[in-house]
């Protein structure tokens, strides 16, 4: 078992390396496109829905009502964007009980790239809310000495979502690996039951922080 997705090479030509993670990633958000397109091809037609159809409807109006409980009033704007970050991380996370699976959230890489996503996407809505010129008096509040304050904070939490999801999956990995060498096999399966309970906990977490640092960015106009 690999502690990350890195460490398992998959094809190398010179300098450039496919991994685990890559193939991984890819291989999931394209199952997650077609998938989608599949379920929700009759969503303009009149008649009864699949279940699936409606499972979905389910998803993604419950992320909608979180979006607004955060702050957000109009949660249409930024659903599609919180609710891609949710359900990558989530689908990551709970195809774990496939065979030979490893989670590309297990590898720094995609974590700090879905970590990036959020730290463009913080100023994309706050300027798009308030104007370039609102935007960038709050990093002047409440004061202007706050402002380097202000953009370390910026950075920090960036680094932070990156981490804390990098570091909880990685943990876990290493546990469950621990426990195969010293326990019978019942034990990890439990454990791989509740890494699976983790991994919604730390998609629904990633998810919320990124709508809060949103809201905070986009407050101005939405209040």
């Amino acid at each position: 078992m690999h502690l990350s997705p890195d460490e398992l090479v998959i094809w190398r030509y010179g300098f450039v390396v496919l991994n685990s993670t890559i193939v991984t990633t890819w291989a999931l958000m394209l199952v997650m496109t077609v998938g989608a397109m599949l379920v929700t091809r009759k969503l303009l037609t009149e008649g009864p829905i699949s279940r699936w159809q409606g499972f979905l409807e389910i998803v993604v109006t419950t992320i909608q009502e979180q979006i607004k409980e955060v702050g957000l009033h109009q949660p249409e704007k930024y659903l599609s964007f919180i609710g891609t970050l949710f359900l990558f991380i989530a689908v990551s996370n709970l195809c774990t009980i496939l065979p030979w699976y490893e989670a590309p959230t297990g590898s720094l890489s995609t974590t700090a790239a879905l970590a990036l996503c959020v730290f463009v996407a913080v100023p994309y809505f706050g300027i798009a809310e308030q104007g370039l010129g609102g935007y960038l008096r709050s990093y002047l509040k409440p004061t202007f000495i706050m402002l380097p304050f202000n953009i370390i904070s910026e950075l920090s939490r960036t680094l932070a979502l990156a981490i804390r999801l990098f570091g909880n999956m990685m943990s876990g990995t290493m546990i469950i690996a621990i426990l195969l060498t010293i326990t019978p096999l019942v034990f990890p399966i439990i454990m791989n039951l509740l890494g699976l309970l983790t991994g919604m906990v730390q998609a629904y977490i990633f998810s919320i922080l990124a709508t809060v640092y949103i809201a905070a960015a986009t407050r101005t106009r939405e209040d």
